[in-house]
């Protein structure tokens, strides 16, 4: 490829790189005006990538039908399916389920931030480390302390900001690669 083509591709990169930055912004803002269906689309959206996970395994499975993990393959296919189909035939209880795992993660990571931090010690920047562990967990505990109602929420918020930071960065390498060309 020439330099001229380079550019060129450059150039059209940059384009599109910006209007999905455009989309994903505006995606966050109107996930942070509504974050109940914000937080629906989320469930909705984590139960088809179960089921269409848990087809392809099935499918696979049966593909290599003389292999030894068969069995185990297709167990794993059946009952990634059967938690895609249980959070799309109920996504509110699904939104439940989807934030106490959130809830627990943010606790346990930050936990391993806390003891991390520990490690680090005697050099410097643990305390940040360690900011950031209190951070998770106060996260972790405050979705409890408002659970069941924090399930209506906080996914929808969590994907708002998600999709307010993608947006950010894909107008900062846009406007990066338009500046190169």
């Amino acid at each position: 490829m020439t330099t001229g083509e380079q550019m060129s591709g450059l150039k059209r990169a940059w384009l599109w790189l910006a209007i999905l930055g455009a989309v994903s912004l505006i995606g966050g803002v109107l996930a942070l005006l509504n974050p109940f269906a914000a937080t629906l689309a989320a469930v909705l959206l984590a139960g088809w990538t179960f089921l269409i996970i848990g087809v392809v395994q099935i499918i696979h499975a049966f593909g290599v039908r003389g292999w030894p993990g068969f069995l185990w393959a297709l167990l794993l296919g059946l009952l990634t399916a059967v938690v895609g189909i249980s959070i799309l035939a109920n996504p509110f209880a699904g939104a439940i389920t989807l934030t106490t795992v959130v809830a627990v993660l943010f606790i346990v990571i930050g936990v391993i931030k806390l003891m991390y931090a520990f490690s680090l010690r005697p050099l410097s920047g643990w305390v940040l480390v360690a900011l950031s562990g209190i951070i998770s967990i106060l996260l972790g505990v405050m979705i409890f302390s408002d659970f069941p109602w924090a399930a209506s929420a906080v996914l929808g918020i969590l994907l708002a900001i998600e999709l307010l930071s993608n947006g950010a960065f894909l107008l900062v390498v846009a406007l990066g690669l338009r500046k190169a060309t």
